[in-house]
C-alpha cells in the first residue's frame, strides 16, 4: 500500500500547482520507501531530502510569486506555512547529514501537512486565481 496516494480529493484544479503537488507526494513516498526497508541507505535517503527541500522551495516560490503577481490577500500567512514545512525538511535533513536517522514522525509530520496544506490553504486560493485567469 502507498503511503501517501494521490487522489484528485486533493488536486487543486492549477494545472502547474498539482503537477509539482504529486511531485511532492512521490518524494514523500519514496522516502518512506527507503525509510521503511530492511536496511535503509543514509545516501538514498540524503538524496531524497536534499530533493525535497529543493523542489519544495521552488514550488513555494513559484506559488508566491503568483500570489505577488496577481495581489493575493492572504500571502503573509501563506508564506508562514510554508516557511514551517520547510523549516521541518532542512532539520531533517540537517539532523541526517549530523548521522541522526530521520524519525517515523518527521515523515507522518510531511505527509499530514502536505494533505492538510492542500485540502485547507492552497483550495483558499484557487477560485481568487481562476477569477484572475490562471489555470
Amino acid at each position: 500500500m502507498t503511503f501517501m496516494p494521490w487522489s484528485e480529493e486533493i488536486a487543486v484544479g492549477l494545472s502547474d500547482v498539482d503537477e509539482q503537488h504529486r511531485w511532492l507526494v512521490d518524494c514523500i513516498n519514496q522516502l518512506h520507501t527507503e525509510m521503511s526497508s530492511p536496511a535503509p541507505r543514509h545516501d538514498a535517503i540524503a538524496q531524497v531530502l536534499d530533493g525535497l527541500m529543493d523542489y519544495t522551495m521552488n514550488h513555494f516560490i513559484m506559488e508566491e510569486e503568483l500570489f505577488e503577481r496577481h495581489a493575493y490577500p492572504d500571502i503573509v500567512a501563506h508564506k508562514a506555512q510554508h516557511n514551517k514545512f520547510t523549516g521541518t525538511i532542512m532539520n531533517a535533513l540537517t539532523d541526517h547529514e549530523d548521522g541522526k536517522n530521520v524519525s517515523h514522525d518527521v515523515l507522518e509530520f510531511l505527509k499530514h501537512w502536505l494533505i492538510e496544506h492542500i485540502m485547507r490553504t492552497d483550495k483558499v486560493y484557487v477560485p481568487f486565481m481562476l477569477e484572475r485567469g490562471v489555470t
